[in-house]
């Protein structure tokens, strides 16, 4: 199985809307999953820029999961979902 990417959007809503501040989740990531998961910042995923009124910052990919009002948690279960279905 391919590594799991998880990419953490650093766009300006999700940065306002707290995406900056997933130290936690790349310590977690790295103490739970080890080397099977690859975690990166992205400038912007494009998802908000449609429409940043309702936007449901902040957004997190995990492959090609887009997670809505993304948290440790909601990230966290997504790769455990996936690791599952690899192996």
């Amino acid at each position: 199985m391919d590594k799991i990417s998880v990419k953490v959007c650093l766009g300006t809503t999700c940065f306002v809307k707290n995406s900056a501040n997933k130290p936690k989740l790349k310590e977690l990531v790295a103490e739970k999953f080890g080397d099977k998961v690859e975690i990166v910042g992205s400038p912007c995923l494009g998802v908000c820029s449609t429409n940043w009124e309702i936007s449901k910052a902040p957004y997190i990919k995990v492959n090609d999961v887009l997670i809505q009002e993304a948290t440790v948690e909601k990230v966290l279960a997504e790769i455990e979902a996936q690791l599952a279905k690899g192996e």
